[in-house]
Formats: C-alpha cells, structure tokens, sequence
C-alpha cells in the first residue's frame, strides 16, 4: 500500500447551493460560480472535517454526481459602513460530489514534527468525517450550508458517468499560504480543468503552472505543549 492509500478519505459532500466564485467576476459585488468545484473550495471542506497544522491536505479527485445547474438571485451583502446593496449571484443548484483526498505531513512544520503520527491522525480524520466534520462546512462561501459523510469513491451513478470530455478554461485552483510554501507570500494558482466521465483529477498546487503574486504574507509559529500532545495521542490510541 503506497503513503497516499494509507492517509487517504472518500467522501460525499453535497448541499443546496454552492458558490465557487470567479475572481473575475467578484468587481463590483456581483459573483458568479464556476460550473465545477476548485481545488481550494474543497480543501476547505476537508479542513472542516478535520485539520491540524502538522499536516497538509490534497485533493485528488472530484466526481460530480448531479446535472450541473445554476441559479440566479438577489441578495444583500453586507457593507462596512452600512447600506442596502442589491447584489446579484449566481449559485450551483443542487450539487452532490464524491471527493476523494489524503494527508501529507507539512515539511515546513519541523517544529511539528513530534505530532507525525498516520494512524492517529487518520482515525481522528475518519471519525470525525462519520459526524460530519469538525466545522460547519460550506461550498464555496458561508452563503452556501454543506454535509459531509463517508462514502466508497466511485460507487453509485453519477450524471455524467460516459459522457466524455468536457474542458473549462482558465480557472482557479487555490492559494499557496507560507506554511505550505515556505515563501513569505501569498500566491494564487490557476489551471485548465478537464472533466473526464464526471470525474476532475486535479493537480498537485507544486504543478500548476500559472500563479500571482498577491500580497506579502508570514506563517504563524505553533508549539505543541507535552499535555496538548499527549491528549491527542490519547485520542488517537482509542
């Protein structure tokens, strides 16, 4: 069994709407959702499932269980300094994924490096997938309320199951933090996803060949304490 089979999870996350906005269409208040899921979006799921910062989480398959459709409506976003804005977005309706995942150690951690326990952390990551996550979790923006729960990757029929290729341009794929990096930066990444029977194979963030530069940016120092370490080693023990 390789690493990645052995910190790996399959589950289905779905929901009422999702949201995985553009950044270009973000002037001015308005959103509007990419057709399919990103890298980043569905990293977020899994860190409310479970995260810590020893390790780091990529995302290897998506698969899109449901037709895709959208939605437009108004809403009101909130402004700083008050008002009653009237935005217009546009949502995936209805959407159902099966996401398949694993867990790496973060190598820029080395102060984390006592914490560097697979079975651990992935019994913790399994059972806290089974009550549905840590964390609230959201597709895409805190608008749009999502579930999670364990599933075979793969099984059941999907809406696109034979359907052949279909390509989506320049989209964005995630943002590369210092912790992950080991740059004092912010970067943003960006990709041509293709959609092959339902199913996107995303690359890995190292691969994507197109990035920004955004703003400066430092990681934050994490200590773990004796007690803190022994808890969770308790916790994963059990």
């Amino acid at each position: 069994m390789s690493d990645r089979e052995r910190t790996c999870i399959e589950f289905r996350t779905w929901g009422r709407y999702a949201l995985f906005t553009d950044p270009v269409t973000r002037v001015g208040g308005e959103k509007c959702s990419y057709h399919i899921p990103t890298y980043e979006a569905l990293k977020g799921v899994v860190k409310s499932i479970y995260w810590k910062p020893t390790l780091t989480w990529v995302i290897d398959e998506v698969r899109v269980m449901k037709p895709i459709r959208t939605q437009t409506k108004g809403t009101k976003p909130r402004e700083i300094h008050g008002g009653n804005t009237l935005a217009i977005y546009t949502f995936l309706a209805d959407v159902d994924y099966q996401v398949r995942a694993h867990f790496e150690w973060n190598e820029h951690r080395v102060e984390l490096a006592e914490d560097r326990s697979v079975a651990k952390h992935l019994a913790i990551a399994r059972r806290m997938l089974e009550r549905g996550g840590r964390q609230d979790i959201f597709l895409g923006t805190r608008d749009c309320q999502g579930y999670a729960e364990p599933c075979a990757y793969g099984s059941g029929e999907g809406a696109y199951d034979g359907a052949g290729e279909l390509a989506f341009g320049l989209t964005f794929h995630g943002f590369g933090y210092p912790d992950e990096t080991g740059r004092d930066e912010l970067r943003s990444r960006f990709w041509m996803p293709k959609m092959v029977n339902g199913v996107i194979c995303f690359v890995r963030p190292e691969d994507c060949k197109i990035s920004r530069f955004v703003r400066p940016m430092h990681a934050k120092n994490f200590r773990l304490g004796p007690s803190e370490f022994a808890a969770d080693t308790e916790v994963g023990e059990v």
